[in-house]
């Protein structure tokens, strides 16, 4: 049973040394990734918006090709001008309303972006904390192979066989 329980102990002290002493080498990597991450996320974003457009663009050329009198219908309501039907009326619309109208209608997910790097990261890669991870990183696997490594075996003493005389 000895064996054992001291198996087990040098296996989680050595697992626990060996992953913070990952973490602390690896710790400039994993805020790249995380920061790339977040750029790739972005990146698509402005993609995916890219498409909508260009699919609204389409959607209105080919309107466009299909009634020539759209133009006249949509630029007073596109550009601001002054209708050139007597009889419409274009409604006259405010800053403000424009603000909250483009609020309401902009996406909820928007708002619930994660942080691009976790908590316990962001810790772990200001220099003094690092430097200090690493040093107690090595301190437990040296702790580890002290303490809890294979017991030494006394070698068997031989008798002495008598002389032969």
């Amino acid at each position: 049973m000895g064996n054992f329980t001291r198996m087990l102990l040098f296996v989680v002290f050595f697992g626990i040394a060996a992953s913070s002493l990952t973490v602390s080498v690896l710790c400039n990597d994993l805020v790249r990734y995380y920061q790339s991450k977040d750029l790739l996320k972005e990146a698509q974003e402005s993609l995916n918006k890219l498409k909508s457009l260009n699919a609204d663009y389409d959607a209105l050329l080919e309107q466009m090709e299909k009634d020539p009198d759209l133009i006249k219908r949509i630029a007073p309501a596109t550009l601001g001008t002054e209708p050139d039907d007597a009889n419409a009326i274009y409604p006259r619309v405010k800053a403000e309303q424009l603000a909250a109208a483009r609020k309401a209608l902009a996406d909820p997910n928007q708002h619930q972006t994660e942080p691009p790097i976790p908590r316990w990261l962001s810790r772990c890669s200001e220099p003094r904390r690092r430097v200090a991870l690493f040093l107690v990183s090595a301190a437990l696997i040296l702790v580890s192979f002290i303490y809890f490594g294979p017991a030494k075996q006394t070698p068997k003493r031989q008798d002495q066989l008598p002389e032969s005389q």
